[in-house]
This record gives structure tokens, C-alpha cells and sequence, in this order.
């Protein structure tokens, strides 16, 4: 019996095939350890590889056997206590390896599983099936943007290149041209041999047999003088560089850091920003993050500025959105561009500016952007802030989402339902 072993996603590490074949077998518990890492990880180490441990019953391997078949009555000697139809009660205490209670003399069982996943398979089932909403085509990125793709085969090419199929398939097409002649000559005399063969032995006919072999031997040396492969059988990969048509998207960060947003608040805020900086810098290569930071006064600022920054200050939420929009204005023409925005906050703002807010969102920001996600992290009632932004969203639906984010734990699920992959 002959096995093949597919092992082209392979690269030096044999095992690979089995291993993601593993992964896709227990998904859904190494979506559920990924999702308690994000909820407990600090900022720092969210985007780490992790450890998945899965029950020892779940990984149990189905068997093929032979069943004993038909009906068995056994009777085992020294049995005075049961009788057909008892049920036998399960050994107390022990097994289970979970390390807690007394120890037992009794029972058995096995340790979870546990293995290790790296930071790629993390990240993979940390975003899988989330997408920036509304996306669509504009424009060309720019000139340099190109792919390389397979268009037909060339005669040129470099030893790299070579596709050794079509070369011997070509190879044999010639030699069968090439000896066409001679194979249908060999054809006629082997059927005049036959009819030789039919008639009366004589000397004649046997001498006539002798010089149609040796026509035809010479016929078969002719056919295998032909060389078994030529340059001109050669057959080389055409690879072209296309331009590659890919979505120009930006994201705009906004976080409040005013006074109001204690330290915990700002660490929650922190850490969805964090999560939505991976999301969109591993699944988007060609997007740009803007970073904008507000308290009484905004400002545009770096990554590092953005997440470790100490600035703090009172609150005008209005003064982040209309720095976004003049942005957007300056850079980020929509004709050209898809634009999201993100913002976080805990709802406090100065009195009078969270209907400012929502005449910039209204006519500077909404009519601009594909999607507006706003997250205010509060565990007490919902202020004015939110109030006005209820009022947008019964009018902009399909590009404004908010949500309530009340602890840690409540990060991740609100990150997937605010960019979850719409049907």
C-alpha cells in the first residue's frame, strides 16, 4: 500500500498538515482559552501565544472492532451479590486529576491536554470572521502596488522557472511528429508480415520475413536516435507583475483621557484600542491608523503617545471630532478613501457640548465614514453624551454602532459585536 503525505504548507516543519488539522478540530475550545487570555492579559502581553488545555474526554479517538454478536449469558464464579439488570454504582473519590480533596485508594482518570499555541495562531482565532464593514474598491493604492501572477508558459525563462511537466509533455509531442512517418511504416510491414505468415513455409517467404525485420529494426533505431528531450521542448512559468486594486481605508483612534477617566477606565479604553490596532494592522496591510487624543483640547499624536501617555485634563468631546473631521478634510478625501472611525469614552462631558457633538457627527463626520463605532466605558448611568448619540443612531443605522463596556471581561465581546462580519 502506498501513502502520500501532503506536506506543501509544510516549510521545514513536517508536522505542520497535522497540526492544523488538530487546531481546526478543537476550534471552539481554543476560541474560548483566547478569549479568557484577552479578558486577563495586560497591554503589553494581549498579542502573546498562549497555552489551550482541552478535556481528556474530548480528544478520545473513535475504534474500529469486532463486536462479540448475538446473545451472551456469562456466570462469573463467586458472585452472590448481583443479579441480571443491577446497576453497579461508580467508585467513590479519586481520578480526575485535578489536584483538590482528600487523597483516595480508589478510582482512576487523566489529565487535561494541554498545548501551546504561538502568537500567529493566536491572533488568527483572536480575529477570525471580524472585517471592517462597508468596505469598497477606490481607486488604485498607488503604482507600486503589484502582485505577481501566473500567465501561461514561456520558452525563455530561467532554470527556476521551469515547468517540468509541460517540458516532457511537449518532449513526447515532438518525437511522436517527429517519427510519424516511420511508425506507420512499421505499422504496414508488421501487417505484411502477418499475411507472410499465413501462407505456405517457404524459402522465399522466410527470406521475406527476415529483410521486413530487419527494415523495421532499422526503422526502430532511426525513431530512438531522436533526442529524448530538445530546447526547444523546453517550457518556463510566465510570471507578470499586475497592479493589484486594494481598498484605501484609515481608522481613526479617538480616546478621551480627561480627568473623569480614572486610571482602570483608561486601561479598558486602552486595551480595545490595543485589540483594534492588531485587528486592523494584521488583516489590513494597506490601512493607516490615525491616533487622536482629547481632553479640553485634542491633539493628533503617535502610537506610543496614544497608549503611554499621562495627559489628562478636562472634557470637550467636540474638540476630537473636529479635529477628525478637518483630517479627514485635509487628507482623507472620501471619493478616494474608506474611512472608519473608533472612539472611547466614559460619557462625562462639559455641559452644552454633547449636542455640539452631535451637529459635527451629524454634518462633518457621519456623511464622510463607512462606519462609526462609539464605546463608553461606565458602570453607572448613561449621561448626556450617550443621550444624544441614542439620537444619531436612530438615524444613521447602518454606520453608527455603539456599545457599554462595564468591565475588562466585556472588551473582547463588544470589540467582535461592533466589527463582527455582516451576511
Amino acid at each position: 500500500m502506498s501513502y502520500i503525505i501532503d506536506r506543501r504548507l509544510n516549510a521545514k516543519k513536517k508536522s505542520t498538515v497535522n497540526r492544523q488539522r488538530f487546531l481546526r478540530r478543537y476550534k471552539k475550545h481554543i476560541k474560548r482559552a483566547v478569549e479568557d487570555a484577552v479578558n486577563t492579559r495586560s497591554i503589553r502581553d494581549i498579542d502573546q501565544g498562549g497555552e489551550v488545555s482541552i478535556p481528556s474526554k474530548d480528544i478520545s479517538e473513535p475504534l474500529f472492532h469486532h463486536g462479540s454478536g448475538g446473545i451472551r449469558q456469562r456466570v462469573l464464579p463467586g458472585n452472590q451479590e448481583f443479579v441480571v439488570g443491577d446497576e453497579i454504582k461508580r467508585p467513590e473519590g479519586g481520578g480526575g486529576g485535578t489536584g483538590q480533596g482528600q487523597a483516595s485508594n480508589q478510582g482512576e482518570g487523566e489529565d487535561e491536554f494541554t498545548f501551546q499555541i504561538n502568537q500567529e495562531e493566536f491572533l488568527d482565532f483572536m480575529f477570525e470572521d471580524l472585517e471592517l464593514p462597508n468596505m469598497i474598491k477606490k481607486q488604485l493604492r498607488d503604482a507600486t502596488s503589484f502582485e505577481v501572477r501566473r500567465a501561461g508558459f514561456t520558452s525563455v525563462g530561467s532554470p527556476d522557472k521551469l515547468n517540468v511537466i509541460r517540458s516532457l509533455r511537449a518532449a513526447n509531442a515532438r518525437r511522436i511528429a517527429l517519427s510519424g512517418k516511420e511508425r506507420r511504416k512499421i505499422r504496414e510491414l508488421k501487417k505484411e508480415i502477418k499475411l507472410l505468415e499465413g501462407q505456405l513455409p517457404s524459402q522465399a517467404v522466410a527470406l521475406k520475413i527476415v529483410a521486413i525485420n530487419e527494415e523495421i529494426k532499422a526503422l526502430n533505431l532511426h525513431i530512438k536516435r531522436l533526442p529524448f528531450i530538445d530546447e526547444f521542448d523546453l517550457k518556463y512559468n510566465n510570471l507578470i507583475r499586475t497592479p493589484v486594486p486594494s481598498s484605501k481605508a484609515v481608522m481613526f483612534c479617538v480616546m478621551d483621557v480627561s480627568g473623569s477617566m480614572t486610571q482602570s477606565i483608561k486601561d479598558i479604553a486602552k486595551r480595545f484600542f490595543i485589540l483594534l490596532y492588531l485587528f486592523l494592522t494584521r488583516s489590513y496591510k494597506k490601512i493607516e491608523v490615525v491616533f487622536v487624543r482629547h481632553h479640553t483640547h485634542a491633539k493628533e499624536v503617535d502610537e506610543e503617545e496614544f497608549f503611554y501617555s499621562r495627559e489628562t485634563g478636562g472634557t470637550i468631546v467636540s474638540s476630537a471630532l473636529n479635529l477628525s473631521a478637518e483630517i479627514i478634510n485635509e487628507r482623507y478625501p472620501p471619493g478616494d478613501w474608506n474611512v472608519y472611525v473608533a472612539q472611547a469614552s466614559d460619557g462625562d462631558n462639559w455641559d452644552g457640548d454633547s449636542h455640539h457633538c452631535r451637529e459635527v457627527l451629524e454634518q462633518r463626520i457621519l456623511p464622510l465614514v463607512q462606519y462609526f463605532a462609539y464605546v463608553e466605558i461606565t458602570t453607572g448611568p448613561h449621561q448626556n453624551l450617550w443621550l444624544e448619540y441614542e439620537q444619531i443612531k436612530e438615524k444613521f443605522n447602518d454606520t453608527f454602532a455603539m456599545q457599554t463596556i462595564l468591565e475588562p471581561s466585556d472588551i473582547y465581546p463588544v470589540f467582535r459585536k461592533l466589527f463582527e462580519k455582516k451576511e
